[in-house]
């Protein structure tokens, strides 16, 4: 469930449900001050304090505002997010799905590739889903520069290469 669908079921929830999570979806999830929040949102800081402290109820247009913001901080609706496409065990090793970059929150999407051809069609897809930048492995790289319009970054995973060799080493050293 996201962030936003959270905020969304609270408020059906309860007055003190949709207080708390307000909150701590503001404070953790997004790692924001209700300040930022407010220069995000266009909703004043006043407003945003009234709510996160039950002083006041949300209307429609301020839930829709709520949500907007936070379905954009996350990623969706034209939001900054950066495409990660790797093998699954690669992406199993990323820890962090969001990153606060230059002062924004940036959302880091996984795309798992299994093959070049997965690679390139997910890298294609990555961009019409609005990725405004992309990391892959170099064996894909060069290809993938030349068909899609965002920056490219390649995966260069010098010490899980030196530790592969070490331990195909270990296994030579056993036979």
């Amino acid at each position: 469930m996201s962030i936003a669908d959270k905020v969304i079921e609270s408020a059906f929830e309860s007055d003190e449900a949709f207080q708390h999570t307000l909150l701590k979806v503001i404070k953790e999830d997004l790692g924001l001050t209700a300040i930022e929040f407010s220069e995000h949102s266009s909703i004043p800081p006043s407003t945003l304090y009234k709510l996160m402290s039950g002083n006041r109820e949300p209307n429609l247009r301020t839930m829709r505002q709520i949500v907007k913001t936070i379905k954009k901080l996350e990623g969706y609706e034209g939001g900054e997010f950066i495409a990660v496409i790797a093998s699954r065990p690669v992406l199993d090793n990323i820890k962090e799905t969001k990153r606060k970059i230059h002062g924004n929150l940036c959302t880091i999407r996984e795309y798992a590739a299994t093959s070049m051809e997965e690679a390139i069609i997910a890298a294609v897809r990555a961009e019409r889903e609005g990725a405004r930048a992309l990391v892959c492995a170099p064996i894909v790289s060069p290809t993938v520069e030349k068909i899609i319009k965002i920056p490219v970054s390649t995966i260069m995973p010098r010490d899980s290469l030196l530790e592969a060799i070490e331990n195909v080493a270990r296994k030579m050293e056993m036979e």
